[in-house]
């Protein structure tokens, strides 16, 4: 291994360790308590290096989103497929479309109360990125996808795909930020979205 090639694995390694103290911390005690000095002490090294990665907290923000994205993107994917194995022979049932729609809301929402701060980085906070735009970075791209794939094909007749799935995925951020807001009776969780799927996911 050249020395170049040394540095630049271990940029890499500091720029993963930073993110994932930041992510750590926040998940803890929020992102108020995610400051570079409290980073910088964290990981055992100076300000100046962490500002070397990151020009700020936005910066760790977006980057800890992206990290989010693409961990939500798998995990949609996954909960839809796993609800599409034993449909396989009817995957063109309505019912099936809808056991993969819920397998798909329930994934979604789950990812949301598991992982707050990084909700939050994706969806609350200022990270530095560009949404529903040119260029919108690639992990927020496929977490759409991930939702498009499914939401799609249960958009209806005359509807576009998109504007469905970006529909729906309202709704569900709706019903993450409101319950963990304490807002919804956590007793109708399930009733709320078995009526998501229910009155939209119609084929």
């Amino acid at each position: 291994m050249s020395v170049q090639e040394r540095k630049e694995r271990e940029r890499a390694s500091r720029e993963r360790l930073i993110v994932a103290t930041a992510r750590e911390l926040a998940e803890q005690q929020g992102w108020d308590a995610v400051t570079t000095r409290r980073l910088a002490e964290r990981i055992e090294y100076s300000q100046p290096v962490l500002y070397s990665h990151f020009r700020g907290k936005r910066e760790i923000i977006g980057a800890v989103a992206l990290e989010g994205a693409a961990e939500m993107a798998a995990a949609l994917r996954a909960a839809a497929s796993e609800a599409d194995d034993p449909l396989r022979a009817a995957a063109s049932d309505a019912d099936g479309w809808r056991a993969r729609v819920a397998a798909l809301a329930h994934a979604y929402l789950e990812f949301a109360e598991r992982n707050p701060a990084v909700y939050d980085a994706l969806f609350q906070l200022d990270g530095g990125l560009a949404f529903a735009q040119e260029d919108t970075p690639e992990p927020l791209k496929d977490a759409f996808a991930a939702l498009l794939e499914t939401l799609g094909e249960v958009a209806g007749e005359g509807v576009h795909p998109a504007l469905f799935t970006e529909l729906f995925w309202s709704a569900l951020h709706g019903l993450a930020t409101l319950t963990r807001a304490g807002r919804l009776l956590p007793e109708g969780a399930e009733q709320r979205l078995d009526l998501l799927v229910e009155r939209l996911a119609v084929l």
